[in-house]
């Protein structure tokens, strides 16, 4: 008769194997989103030059573009459909954003038929276009957030902030690309561009923390590149113009391609760290099946040659160095031969070995998220706060940063305590005073 425990062991063992496929389906999902979100930051740059040059510079990239994206739109929209599947374990909540991803991805086909037409603003063009980004980039955390494997949740924080960091390059490559080809510095743009410029430093910072050492180091190295150097010249010539100066309409063609090196530079960190995830999954499962396969050889033992019951309880109070203190049972007709108890006990030792190291595994999984989840945690909550500011007071996602960030500062406190305050604080401290009733 089969031992209870050795079935809980398996299937432990079994769906440890299915959510390690799970995460590796779900990092090939998440290679898409990358790669669409990649082409839609090179569309969304050059449709902002379009637009701020009157359809005069750019047509042809906007155009190529739009082409490098269509295909992933399509690939995209089929790794969803597979999702539906009861066996991939979708949440609600992983089905809600796709939705709500899948309902930007159709309105981006009127988005394009306007840009055509030179309808939008650069500046409404940028806000469409990063509306659909975030809509992506909030699924990518999704997927980071609900991942519970050691090794690999250090990478998927790595890899959010990566994007995320990449994100705000693109948008400041958009934004900067718009202000050269309008020809005039705009004060409300500059302050985005600086905006922008902190939010990749923080986002970059602590992917440089989560990022396997190898990583870190090619990051490191291409802070040195005269792309950065001369990236660093055109936003001082951007970031340091008066306001309504006029800017020479010829650097934008310099600012995209210089911006874009850089994008690329960031992309190709990304294309690694999604390698390594994928290599990180396979040796899991390499592991696991191993592991799973020496678990059934060792029970297949325990059934043919069950151990005596005297012998576990030896074995699992580790008294077996003082056989005085438990009786010894005589050898009663029909055991085992007292040749074969020392193999079975020598099999059930296997048997609680298997479960002390899988119980120190499980261990090393809550050791190991407790760095990752912490700072996902603050990132979503820091990012809840400035929602909550730019909805109850009408502020700009700049302004309430800095909101917060200039409270943390004038009362000493960590920002994330201060986004958590702020959103525990009621309707009314967010409302505006009174205007004094007039005499």
């Amino acid at each position: 008769m089969p031992l209870p425990a050795s079935q809980f062991v398996l299937r432990a063992k079994q769906l440890d194997i299915d959510a390690v496929r799970h995460l590796a389906a779900r990092v090939e999902l998440v290679t898409v989103i990358g790669q669409l979100i990649h082409a839609l930051q090179r569309e969304r740059g050059a449709c902002s030059i379009f637009l701020a040059s009157h359809g005069l510079q750019f047509n042809t990239q906007r155009m190529e573009a739009h082409q490098a994206a269509a295909p992933l739109e399509q690939q995209l929209r089929a790794l969803f459909d597979a999702q539906l599947d009861p066996a991939q374990g979708a949440t609600a909540r992983l089905l809600s954003l796709m939705a709500w991803v899948l309902l930007d991805l159709d309105a981006l086909r009127e988005l394009r038929l306007q840009i055509e037409r030179c309808q939008p603003s650069a500046h409404d063009s940028v806000a469409a276009f990063s509306r659909v980004i975030a809509g992506l980039v909030e699924l990518v955390f999704h997927l980071a957030d609900s991942t519970v494997h050691p090794g690999v949740s250090r990478q998927l924080v790595a890899f959010v902030h990566l994007v995320q960091g990449k994100e705000a390059a693109g948008q400041e490559r958009a934004v900067g690309g718009q202000l050269f080809a309008s020809g005039q510095a705009l004060p409300v743009e500059q302050e985005r561009i600086n905006h922008l410029i902190e939010a990749q430093e923080r986002s970059l910072g602590i992917f440089e923390e989560f990022a396997e050492p190898a990583l870190r180091a090619r990051w490191q190295q291409l802070q040195l590149t005269p792309t950065v150097a001369q990236l660093e010249r055109l936003r001082r010539t951007l970031c340091t113009a008066r306001p309504g100066a006029a800017l020479d309409a010829q650097l934008s063609g310099r600012w995209f391609e210089v911006a874009s090196e850089r994008i690329t530079d960031l992309w190709q960190l990304e294309t690694e760290l999604v390698q390594g995830l994928r290599q990180a999954c396979a040796r899991q499962l390499e592991v696991l099946a191993q592991e799973l396969q020496d678990a059934e050889g060792l029970v297949q033992r325990l059934r043919n040659t069950p151990p005596p019951h005297t012998h576990a309880v030896v074995e699992f109070f580790g008294i077996s160095g003082h056989p005085g203190s438990v009786p010894q049972l005589a050898h009663p007709p029909g055991e085992a031969a007292p040749d074969t108890q020392a193999r079975d006990a020598q099999a059930m030792s296997s048997m609680v070995e298997l479960l002390q190291a899988q119980t120190a595994r499980l261990a090393s999984v809550e050791m190991e998220l407790e760095a990752a989840k912490r700072a996902l945690h603050e990132r979503k909550i820091i990012e809840r706060a400035k929602g909550v500011l730019m909805s109850r007071m009408g502020l700009s996602e700049e302004a309430a940063f800095r909101a917060l960030q200039k409270t943390a500062m004038d009362q000493n406190r960590r920002l994330l305590d201060v986004a958590e305050a702020t959103l525990s604080l009621p309707d009314l401290a967010f409302a505006r005073p009174a205007a004094p009733a007039a005499d």
